[in-house]
């Protein structure tokens, strides 16, 4: 079960990365979609760790 936002974001990357590594199997690397696929990925990981590594600096700081 997916409770929090964490959770939630974590899931969508790997369900994401899973579409990548399907797409560059079946249709190469260089192809639009994987291509694609691996930008969105990017944007993920980028939000997960804008949102958790602040959490984290806040919690080593107080």
């Amino acid at each position: 079960m997916v409770d929090t936002e964490k959770d939630r974001l974590e899931l969508k990357i790997n369900e994401l990365r899973n579409k990548m590594i399907r797409s560059a199997a079946t249709t190469g690397l260089n192809s639009h979609r994987t291509i694609y696929h691996s930008q969105e990925l990017d944007k993920l990981i980028m939000i997960y760790q804008k949102l958790f590594y602040k959490k984290r600096n806040k919690r080593n700081i107080v």
